[in-house]
Protein backbone atom coordinates (compact mmCIF):
# COMPACT_ATOMS: atom_id res chain seq x y z
CA UNK A 1 0.00 0.00 0.00
CA UNK A 2 1.38 3.39 -0.93
CA UNK A 3 1.86 6.24 1.52
CA UNK A 4 -0.90 8.30 -0.10
CA UNK A 5 -3.34 5.36 0.02
CA UNK A 6 -2.55 4.87 3.69
CA UNK A 7 -3.14 8.56 4.39
CA UNK A 8 -6.48 8.50 2.58
CA UNK A 9 -7.53 5.38 4.52
CA UNK A 10 -6.48 6.98 7.80
CA UNK A 11 -8.37 10.20 6.95
CA UNK A 12 -11.53 8.23 6.12
CA UNK A 13 -11.28 6.26 9.36
CA UNK A 14 -10.84 9.49 11.34
CA UNK A 15 -13.84 11.03 9.60
CA UNK A 16 -15.96 7.97 10.40
CA UNK A 17 -14.98 8.12 14.09
CA UNK A 18 -15.66 11.87 14.23
CA UNK A 19 -19.09 11.43 12.63
CA UNK A 20 -19.96 8.62 15.04
CA UNK A 21 -18.94 10.68 18.07
CA UNK A 22 -20.78 13.74 16.76
CA UNK A 23 -23.91 11.64 16.20
CA UNK A 24 -23.86 10.44 19.80
CA UNK A 25 -23.50 14.02 21.04
CA UNK A 26 -26.24 15.43 18.79
CA UNK A 27 -29.55 16.47 20.26
CA UNK A 28 -32.45 14.02 20.00
CA UNK A 29 -35.20 14.66 17.48
CA UNK A 30 -38.49 16.08 18.70
CA UNK A 31 -41.42 14.89 16.60
CA UNK A 32 -44.74 16.64 17.20
CA UNK A 33 -48.23 17.02 15.79
CA UNK A 34 -51.89 17.23 16.83
CA UNK A 35 -55.01 15.09 16.86
CA UNK A 36 -58.29 16.82 16.05
CA UNK A 37 -61.99 16.07 16.16
CA UNK A 38 -63.51 16.90 12.78
CA UNK A 39 -66.67 18.53 14.13
CA UNK A 40 -68.05 19.22 10.65
CA UNK A 41 -67.06 15.86 9.10
CA UNK A 42 -65.40 17.72 6.19
CA UNK A 43 -62.15 15.73 6.22
CA UNK A 44 -60.04 18.71 7.25
CA UNK A 45 -59.64 21.21 10.08
CA UNK A 46 -61.92 24.26 10.25
CA UNK A 47 -62.33 27.16 12.66
CA UNK A 48 -64.73 25.01 14.78
CA UNK A 49 -62.37 22.03 15.01
CA UNK A 50 -61.58 20.83 18.53
CA UNK A 51 -58.41 19.05 19.61
CA UNK A 52 -58.49 15.74 21.45
CA UNK A 53 -56.88 15.24 24.84
CA UNK A 54 -55.78 11.65 25.56
CA UNK A 55 -55.72 10.29 21.99
CA UNK A 56 -53.25 7.42 21.48
CA UNK A 57 -50.63 7.90 18.76
CA UNK A 58 -47.87 5.51 17.69
CA UNK A 59 -44.59 6.14 15.88
CA UNK A 60 -43.50 3.23 13.68
CA UNK A 61 -40.29 2.90 11.65
CA UNK A 62 -39.87 0.07 9.15
CA UNK A 63 -36.68 -1.01 7.40
CA UNK A 64 -36.70 0.21 3.78
CA UNK A 65 -35.32 -3.05 2.39
CA UNK A 66 -37.72 -5.59 3.93
CA UNK A 67 -40.46 -3.52 5.66
CA UNK A 68 -39.57 -5.12 9.01
CA UNK A 69 -40.68 -3.06 12.03
CA UNK A 70 -37.47 -1.84 13.70
CA UNK A 71 -38.72 0.91 16.03
CA UNK A 72 -42.00 1.76 17.72
CA UNK A 73 -43.13 4.10 20.47
CA UNK A 74 -46.54 5.17 21.73
CA UNK A 75 -47.74 8.37 23.39
CA UNK A 76 -50.95 10.27 24.18
CA UNK A 77 -51.99 13.81 23.39
CA UNK A 78 -52.08 16.64 25.91
CA UNK A 79 -54.95 19.03 26.71
CA UNK A 80 -54.29 20.88 23.41
CA UNK A 81 -54.35 17.71 21.33
CA UNK A 82 -50.56 17.85 20.91
CA UNK A 83 -48.40 14.74 20.81
CA UNK A 84 -44.64 14.63 21.07
CA UNK A 85 -42.06 11.90 20.61
CA UNK A 86 -38.42 12.24 21.63
CA UNK A 87 -36.38 10.13 19.22
CA UNK A 88 -32.76 9.66 20.24
CA UNK A 89 -31.32 8.28 17.02
CA UNK A 90 -31.29 8.78 13.27
CA UNK A 91 -33.70 6.63 11.22
CA UNK A 92 -32.24 7.35 7.78
CA UNK A 93 -32.64 3.79 6.45
CA UNK A 94 -36.22 3.50 7.60
CA UNK A 95 -39.68 4.63 6.57
CA UNK A 96 -41.30 6.20 9.63
CA UNK A 97 -44.88 7.25 10.17
CA UNK A 98 -47.12 8.43 12.96
CA UNK A 99 -50.37 6.43 13.27
CA UNK A 100 -53.50 7.42 15.18
CA UNK A 101 -54.63 4.40 17.21
CA UNK A 102 -57.66 5.66 19.14
CA UNK A 103 -59.64 8.58 20.50
CA UNK A 104 -60.99 8.55 24.06
CA UNK A 105 -63.93 10.83 23.20
CA UNK A 106 -67.19 8.84 22.92
CA UNK A 107 -68.74 11.34 20.43
CA UNK A 108 -65.59 11.49 18.28
CA UNK A 109 -64.19 7.97 17.78
CA UNK A 110 -64.33 7.18 14.05
CA UNK A 111 -60.79 7.62 12.74
CA UNK A 112 -60.57 9.36 9.36
CA UNK A 113 -58.76 6.77 7.19
CA UNK A 114 -57.19 9.52 5.06
CA UNK A 115 -55.95 11.49 8.08
CA UNK A 116 -55.04 8.53 10.32
CA UNK A 117 -51.31 8.49 9.55
CA UNK A 118 -48.48 10.78 8.53
CA UNK A 119 -45.05 9.94 7.12
CA UNK A 120 -42.17 11.63 8.91
CA UNK A 121 -38.48 12.04 8.12
CA UNK A 122 -36.16 11.40 11.04
CA UNK A 123 -32.65 11.95 9.72
CA UNK A 124 -30.08 14.71 9.29
CA UNK A 125 -29.44 13.68 5.69
CA UNK A 126 -32.35 15.59 4.18
CA UNK A 127 -31.44 19.28 4.36
CA UNK A 128 -33.58 20.03 7.43
CA UNK A 129 -31.37 21.90 9.88
CA UNK A 130 -33.69 21.65 12.88
CA UNK A 131 -34.05 18.69 15.24
CA UNK A 132 -37.78 19.43 15.43
CA UNK A 133 -39.96 17.43 13.05
CA UNK A 134 -43.65 18.00 12.40
CA UNK A 135 -46.18 15.34 11.45
CA UNK A 136 -49.39 16.24 9.64
CA UNK A 137 -52.31 16.52 12.04
CA UNK A 138 -54.38 13.38 12.50
CA UNK A 139 -58.20 13.41 12.39
CA UNK A 140 -61.20 11.73 13.94
CA UNK A 141 -64.81 12.24 12.78
CA UNK A 142 -67.40 13.49 15.24
CA UNK A 143 -70.61 11.39 15.26
CA UNK A 144 -72.66 14.35 13.99
CA UNK A 145 -71.83 17.67 12.38
CA UNK A 146 -72.31 20.80 14.48
CA UNK A 147 -75.23 23.05 13.39
CA UNK A 148 -72.80 25.81 12.36
CA UNK A 149 -71.26 23.46 9.78
CA UNK A 150 -74.06 24.05 7.25
CA UNK A 151 -73.01 27.70 7.04
CA UNK A 152 -69.32 26.75 6.99
CA UNK A 153 -70.01 24.36 4.13
CA UNK A 154 -71.16 27.30 1.99
CA UNK A 155 -67.93 29.13 2.86
CA UNK A 156 -65.57 26.23 2.09
CA UNK A 157 -67.54 24.85 -0.88
CA UNK A 158 -69.21 27.83 -2.61
CA UNK A 159 -71.76 27.19 -5.33
CA UNK A 160 -70.01 28.19 -8.59
CA UNK A 161 -73.37 29.04 -10.22
CA UNK A 162 -74.12 31.71 -7.61
CA UNK A 163 -70.75 33.48 -7.70
CA UNK A 164 -70.75 36.89 -9.35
Amino acid sequence: MTKSSLLVLLALASLFVAMTVAKKLARPYELCGRVYCDTCRFGFETNVTTYINGATVQLECNDKSDSRLVFTNTTTTDENGMFKFIVDRDHRDQCCEVVLLKSPWPHCKVIDKVRSHSEVIITDLNGISSYIRHANNLGVFQDYALPVCAELYKYYFPDPDQES
